[in-house]
């Protein structure tokens, strides 16, 4: 993520920002654009009227979560693109997600009651939990400030991900932001068919905290798993019944081992010994469904992390070449290049600065060569699916020597 400039006053400001600190212009990102614009909103504005832009483009509409506890800073896109979801949501609302909800664990979106307006990520929820309870509120909010980095990196990839439309509709992307509710079973996040399940407790720090060492995982947070069902959606959207399916298979194994017992033989005994060397996480290696998305969230994460260290003019080992701008991630170079020479300098920076603070590495992960053909198959199928490669699906990536010594160099810092 890279900062903004206030087309009023031309300060940074930054990708959550509704208005500007310098000058107070009210802010809105448009996602079409990747821009933040600055507003004029004259005080005899209609109710429901676009809002005039500072630089004289075509008006534009704000997200009808804006004034929600959500508190969307997104625009509407103008044109085709600009749909309303509501009866998509209504559909899967009432498929099973609306008997949950019947429970008192969640209660139908914006999009499902016929709000219109949405922007091109908050129409992607189509369920929450209880706004009456405060708590649920304030998860609402950070949820889709998470998600709207996510759908960020998508656009930016050439992803875009189209809401839901039915129970049949294996192509788009619903979010059902659930609460656990007393006497019933705890809300499993997980993703299914283009379905992603959030328990919204994954937005509570403590709650995260407490799974993160209950499962003896490196690192959590709420980001992080929006990348991981993303992922999983990838997968089934763009890779799974083409002909990429066979690449995927070749790196990341056969994805039709039966996924329930995988998982069970997974947390009964655990990951293999040697699994540091082959997989990005322990949990990576329960099924090749699970290393895909693991490995692609993670790609996700370089992608994002090393768009920012270029954007702040942060460089550590030299001279090198540019690293993908705001809004050109799918032309982002190699995965060798990418990690090897943009990332881990600034890895390893972040976990000796964490140090210094007394504070836990940020990036506690290794990178052996097997992860990297890993992440450079990812990048070759997301750019197949969103046309970056001309439709060719290359062969799983070979190692070069700088595998090896990105283990020995990060090695020093992660473990």
């Amino acid at each position: 993520m890279h900062p903004f400039v206030c087309g009023q006053c031309s300060a940074t400001v930054f990708f959550e920002n509704d208005f500007c600190l310098s000058c107070a212009a009210v802010l809105g990102f448009a996602p079409a654009e990747g821009r933040m614009l600055a507003f004029t909103l004259p005080a005899d504005l209609p109710t429901g009227a676009p809002w005039p832009r500072g630089d004289g483009g075509m008006p534009l509409h704000p997200c009808a979560n804006r004034d929600t506890a959500a508190h969307c800073n997104w625009m509407r896109d103008n044109g085709a693109a600009d749909i309303d979801a509501g009866t998509g949501a209504d559909t899967v609302a009432g498929t099973g997600a609306g008997t949950v909800a019947g429970t008192g664990a969640g209660t139908v979106a914006g999009t499902a009651r016929g709000a219109p307006g949405l922007c091109c990520s908050c129409r992607l929820t189509q369920l929450l939990p209880t706004l009456d309870l405060p708590e649920n509120r304030s998860r609402w909010q950070r949820i889709e400030q998470a998600k709207r980095r996510l759908v960020h990196t998508l656009l930016g990839l050439g992803l875009v991900p189209q809401p839901k439309q039915g129970p049949h509709d294996t192509r788009g992307l619903a979010f059902l932001l659930l609460a656990d509710q007393p006497g019933a079973a705890s809300v499993t996040t997980g993703h299914d068919s283009g379905t992603i399940t959030l328990n919204v407790a994954e937005a509570d720090d403590d709650h995260r905290e407490a799974e993160r060492v209950r499962l003896g995982e490196p690192a959590r947070t709420l980001l992080g798993h929006l990348r991981h069902e993303a992922a999983h959606y990838l997968q089934h959207r763009w890779i799974a019944g083409t002909t990429a399916a066979d690449t995927c298979r070749a790196s990341f194994g056969d994805e039709r081992a039966d996924y329930g017992q995988a998982l069970a033989r997974h947390y009964a005994d655990g990951p293999p010994p040697d699994w540091a060397q082959h997989y990005i996480s322990a949990y990576a290696s329960a099924h090749p469904w699970e290393d895909w998305a693991e490995t692609c969230a993670h790609y996700l994460l370089v992608l994002d992390a090393v768009q920012t260290a270029s954007a702040w003019g942060l460089q550590l080992s030299g001279p090198v070449s540019a690293a993908p701008q705001a809004r050109d991630l799918a032309d982002a170079p190699d995965v060798q290049q990418l990690v090897l020479q943009q990332w881990l300098p600034v890895a390893q920076f972040l976990n000796a600065m964490n140090r210094s603070l007394g504070r836990r590495d940020s990036y506690p992960f290794l990178l052996p060569p097997a992860v990297l053909n890993k992440m450079t198959v990812v990048q070759q199928l997301l750019q197949a699916a969103a046309g970056g490669a001309g439709g060719a699906y290359g062969a799983p990536g070979t190692n070069t020597s700088g595998g090896a010594n990105a283990v020995n160099s990060q090695s020093a810092l992660a473990r």
